[in-house]
């Protein structure tokens, strides 16, 4: 059966509470489009989870900032209907920036304190446009479940906490990440890199190695191992750090020493294009977050 294309919030809304009085249960996967196997392996969960797999495909713009890659931002909705329609998605919600951010649209959702560090340091404003829309995707598609990445940790923090402020009646499920052979980590945006900085972006994901394998001999210095994890970055000329930083998973606060789950996180630029990266380190040595609202 075709993938159902639904491109008006209206009908969405409509479509979403008739499959809920329905008895249905709705998983939802939230992207930008330009798909790739990191958003694929989230619906993958979702069709073991629910009746109902949604994907929505907007590219947001309250979420860029000025100067930031808005219009070059990869899309390509025929090859992304293609792969929902391989992946076996129910529902992709397609609506325009109009129909989302309706004339005089003036309401924000902000998560104070967590939006503001780590990519928020930099991208002070990112985080209010992710939260608002996600806040809006949910009541528009009324999902039971919503699944994001672990690669955006930040976000899927920051959502847990949103859903559970505002009392969603959402599960958060967050997948691992998913990685290309020489480990780096698959995003939307590896398309703007070159040859030679599609090399040089894979010392991201081998700093993070090993640092997991420094953690794991013992060294609980947090000061210890952002150094290391420099000392390997700045070995190639065209990554420059953003910041790399050691935080709790609950209040993303940099601990000085690693007792209790953490996440070592990156983020840099290589050449002109803005990467993250993280690993998770907690006391079952599981690399994934394994957040839920139950």
């Amino acid at each position: 059966m075709a993938v159902e294309v639904i491109k008006s919030v209206k009908i969405m809304h409509q479509r979403s509470a008739t499959l809920k009085r329905s008895g249905e249960r709705i998983g939802f996967v939230p992207t930008m489009g330009s798909l790739h196997e990191g958003h694929l392996s989230l619906v993958d969960i979702a069709r073991n989870r629910s009746e109902i797999v949604v994907m929505s495909v907007f590219v947001n713009p309250t979420q860029f900032a000025e100067g930031e890659d808005l219009e070059q931002y990869p899309r390509d909705f025929d090859r992304d209907r293609r792969f929902a329609q391989e992946r076996d998605v129910d529902i992709l919600f397609y609506p325009s920036a109009e129909d989302v951010y309706q004339d005089n649209f003036r309401t924000e959702v902000q998560v104070t304190g967590l939006s503001k560090l780590l990519c928020g340091t930099t991208r002070p404003e990112h985080f209010t446009g992710v939260t608002t829309v996600v806040a809006k995707l949910f009541n528009i598609v009324q999902p039971d479940e919503a699944y994001f990445g672990q690669k955006d940790a930040q976000q899927a923090i920051l959502i847990q906490q949103m859903v559970k402020d505002l009392n969603f009646p959402i599960d958060i499920i967050v997948g691992p990440i998913i990685r290309e052979s020489d480990g780096l980590a698959l995003s939307s945006r590896n398309v703007y890199l070159s040859d030679d900085e599609r090399k040089q972006a894979t010392s991201l994901s081998s700093a993070l190695i090993k640092a997991k394998k420094t953690i794991e001999s013992g060294e609980r210095n947090s000061k210890f191992i952002t150094r290391q994890i420099r000392s390997i970055l700045s070995e190639q000329p065209d990554i420059k750090i953003d910041y790399i930083e050691i935080v709790d998973l609950e209040k993303l606060q940099p601990v000085e020493k690693i007792d209790g789950p953490a996440l070592v996180a990156i983020a840099a630029f290589v050449g002109t294009t803005r990467l993250i990266d993280n690993i998770i380190i907690d006391k079952n040595e599981s690399n994934t977050l394994k957040i839920e609202n139950t």
